[in-house]
């Protein structure tokens, strides 16, 4: 596929591609879509490869309460500049989402801070630990349902 297609053109390629698995998020301020888990790293990968979207701008999660959590990425191309987010929603019981290490090796970092502060596993990661936290640390601190211990 052309790389210099517009973002619009780019979101509509990829809901043909996967008409179930993959919606465009309504009123936002930015262009975005929401994918299922399941064709998640698909979708990445033919954003980088197919559609010029070669750079990983961040990576991050929010904590949805009781509907689990949703993982937050910001693809982006710097020539045509072209900025797309994708949402991924998984469980709170068992929170997992694909790595995007083997895509691009940035995301390591970025999914070893998710995990560290939200406890979600990124599937095929070569070493999720914790960053920021010490090993010995209980809980995840960005979570909405975490109890900070006080001490008196």
């Amino acid at each position: 596929m052309d790389k210099q297609i517009p973002l619009d053109e780019v979101i509509a390629g990829l809901q043909d591609k996967y008409p179930e698995q993959l919606a465009v998020v309504e009123g936002s301020l930015q262009p975005a879509v929401r994918v299922k888990t399941e064709v998640f790293l698909k979708v990445m990968q033919d954003l980088k490869n197919e559609y010029g979207l070669d750079f990983l701008a961040d990576l991050t999660a929010v904590d949805l309460g009781d509907e689990g959590f949703r993982g937050i990425t910001h693809v982006m191309s710097w020539r045509p500049y072209r900025m797309l987010r994708v949402e991924v929603d998984t469980p709170r019981n068992q929170p997992r989402i694909p790595s995007l290490v083997d895509l691009w090796p940035a995301a390591d970092v970025q999914e070893r801070e998710a995990y560290d502060m939200f406890g979600i596993v990124y599937d095929g990661h070569p070493k999720l630990t914790r960053i920021l936290l010490s090993d010995n640390f209980e809980g995840y601190p960005l979570r909405k349902d975490f109890q900070v211990a006080s001490k008196r």
